[in-house]
């Protein structure tokens, strides 16, 4: 049990947090000592250790937790002797328990040495009596994962706690002991030994950290409306986490009076996505807006095989711009600063604001499938409904030149009498920043939605629901982004080890099915395939080297009625670039039909390679550098290191699980990687 006392010294211990981040009164950010403020705001780091600002200025241990697992009964009995070490006090073992027949230890209780109270014939009239009853404990179990689990733990003490150093220590390890020698840095070696002994603890169990007497308010509006234990389930999330998952990340924002406001939080694969896949992000706040139990909002992208990848997540307390900002910053805290090159909202002026504020150079785009679900809500009370929606449809999905939207609009507006509709018009006023004709410029990745049908689903959509608690969501966390990974790694096995089946004879088909992923070359074919429904390709305007081509195209419609649609392409023979009025390259990435009728009809026979991006190519994240910025700080450079490193051994991992012989020749690079830094330590000692 996390005790009120407990908790309150945890609260004093945030107010004086010493990090290697830039506190300011909405977040936090990467690399400059921390600034006053008088917002209180938690934020641990990658490794497992919080970095506390205590009196003495030394690192403290996470402290034992409910659900921590250990590979083996050693494994917790050092743990929970090095933490004893940090806080200072000493262990002994108070029960154990045998199988019968086999006399394996499947059960024990670690205490304090001053639990309990020594028996009347056991006290030696001549020392002074040491035990004070101190109800500090850990009881741990074996259980069907053959791994040891933290069952229940108490960590407060009812006694004053001494300095490092305890007799316990002499039960663990040789190899230990060493780390633990007087001539050893009392500030490094400890935290090394913890990362050692619990780096590889797992399992479904949560650890527990002390936000359970966390302050909730349900009826403030800008406080997180948790139910009873949800902030002590999230925190057992977030410190097992940090023990399981090397470079997880979270943030948590409480207010002037300690309830808890906004909470941030990114996993290890997610941050190593965001190096990859962060030039075109979604911000979802479906859950936020639509009052589910579960406040979420998420950062969304798309991997090289088009997949959904989560780029980060939290819960926010209110749809307010300070809530926003602070989780806008947060995100960016944990990316180095890098800004997005595009990013996609919903339709909200007080989100268009923050954005503004904090990813001033990235192009701000609302959501268009956002906006068309609305339709029924917003028109659906009107005579002639039907008849109004498929004209909106019309204009926004079929324009191909402004003046084409402009004209479909008005008809709609003149025709169906619905000028005074405020919805319409603030959608009218805002169509720069939504309707695909005035967004050929903005590069999307394949997330415009820019066609019907094409849709922008939250990335938790078949694990959360309105009514799911907290609790539960945490435990189908996981199980999503175990999914998503799963699928991300079969993607890329499939991409590799098969070649696709070629449906033409066209060389650009030919060329890209050796470089794309399978999932976007299957897209990619589909124009090639399309480029026979274009039954004329004519010269309509020459100046010098550019050219402007028209494309007639027999266009699928309801009812499968085809109607023929004009598309003009721009080539430049002299730079070999083309440009599509349909600017499919732009929407998702890879050439249109039409551009490719007309590099075919100019005698070109490979895609010139400025139209064939990394981020579709099977080994991208094999050839990805990823721009370091400008910030040389020695803490960017430590986080720089920290993330290309994990980056690359992340690849190693992905490509050791294709077979068992990627497997042994993945495991032994490891290992012979490790031993060779670990000389370069011995050089230095």
């Amino acid at each position: 049990m996390i005790t009120p006392g407990l908790w309150r010294s945890f609260l004093t211990s945030m107010e004086e947090m010493s990090l290697q981040t830039e506190q300011t009164r909405d977040g936090l950010g990467c690399g400059t000592p921390p600034e006053t403020s008088d917002q209180k705001t938690a934020l641990d780091g990658q490794n497992g250790i919080l970095e506390a600002g205590t009196l003495e200025g030394r690192k403290e241990f996470v402290p034992p937790a409910v659900g921590m697992e250990f590979e083996s009964y050693d494994d917790a009995y050092n743990y929970y002797n090095c933490y004893a070490l940090e806080a200072g006090f000493s262990v002994r073992v108070k029960n154990s328990w045998f199988k019968r027949n086999s006399r394996e230890k499947y059960g024990a209780v670690l205490c304090c040495s001053s639990q309990g109270f020594k028996r009347v014939k056991d006290v030696n009239r001549l020392r002074k009596e040491t035990r004070t009853g101190c109800p500090a404990m850990m009881r741990m179990r074996l259980v069907d994962s053959k791994r040891w689990r933290i069952l229940e733990v108490t960590l407060e003490h009812n006694h004053l706690l001494g300095g490092k150093g305890c007799k316990s220590i002499k039960k663990m390890g040789s190899g230990t002991k060493r780390k633990l020698l007087p001539n050893s840095d009392p500030e490094i070696q400890p935290i090394k030994l913890y990362r050692a002994l619990v780096i590889d603890a797992g399992g479904d169990g949560s650890s527990n950290f002390n936000l359970k007497q966390v302050k909730t308010a349900s009826d403030q509006p800008n406080q997180l409306n948790l139910r009873k234990g949800d902030t002590q389930a999230m925190y057992n999330y977030f410190c097992r986490m940090q023990l399981t998952n090397p470079n997880f990340f979270y943030s948590v924002d409480l207010d002037e009076e300690g309830r808890l406001r906004n909470v941030f939080w990114i996993d290890a694969w997610s941050r190593a996505a965001n190096g990859y896949f962060s030039d075109v992000i979604f911000f979802d706040n479906t859950c936020l807006s639509n009052k589910y139990e579960v406040p979420l909002v998420t950062f969304v992208g798309v991997n090289h095989h088009g997949q959904s990848v989560l780029l980060g997540c939290g819960l926010l307390a209110s749809e307010t711009k300070e809530s926003y900002v602070w989780f806008f910053k947060a995100w960016l805290t944990c990316t180095s600063g890098h800004f997005p090159q595009t990013i996609i909202t919903d339709r909200c002026k007080v989100l268009q604001s923050a954005v503004a504020d904090v990813f001033p150079k990235s192009n701000h785009r609302f959501g268009l499938s956002h906006i068309m679900r609305k339709i029924p809500e917003k028109l659906g009370g009107l005579r002639n409904y039907d008849a109004i929606r498929k004209a909106l449809l019309k204009g926004v999905y079929e324009a191909l030149k402004p003046f084409d939207f402009e004209a479909a609009w008005g008809f709609m507006i003149q025709h169906f009498g619905v000028a005074d509709n405020e919805w319409l018009r603030s959608l009218y006023d805002d169509r720069a920043q939504w309707a695909p004709i005035y967004l050929k410029d903005t590069f999307f990745m394949g997330m415009a939605a820019a066609q019907p049908g094409e849709t922008l689903n939250p990335f938790f959509d078949k694990y959360l629901h309105k009514q799911t608690p907290l609790k539960e969501f945490l435990d189908k966390y996981e199980l999503a982004l175990q999914k998503k990974h799963k699928e991300e790694v079969n993607a890329d096995m499939e991409s590799r080890n098969s070649s696709p089946e070629l449906k033409t004879r066209c060389s650009f088909e030919l060329q890209l099915s050796k470089v794309y992923t399978r999932a976007i070359f299957r897209k990619f074919q589909l124009e090639v395939e399309e480029m026979y429904s274009c039954f004329s390709t004519t010269q309509i305007h020459n100046d010098g080297a550019i050219t402007i081509f028209l494309v007639k195209e027999r266009v699928l419609h309801e009812g499968n009625r085809r109607e023929i649609k004009d598309f003009e392409v721009l080539f430049n023979r002299a730079a070999t670039e083309v440009r599509c009025i349909c600017s499919c390259f732009n929407f998702y990435g890879y050439l249109c039909r039409h551009a490719l009728c007309v590099l075919n009809f100019n005698g070109v026979e490979e895609i010139p390679s400025k139209y064939i991006l990394s981020r579709w190519k099977k080994d991208y994240k094999r050839l990805y550098i990823q721009d370091s910025g400008a910030d040389n700080s020695e803490t960017s450079k430590q986080l720089q290191w920290f993330d290309q490193l994990y980056r690359s051994a992340l690849q190693v991992v992905e490509e050791g699980v294709i077979s068992l012989d990627h497997y042994k020749v993945a495991l032994r690079a490891l290992e012979e990687s490790l031993d060779r830094v670990h000389g370069i330590e011995e050089k230095h000692v």
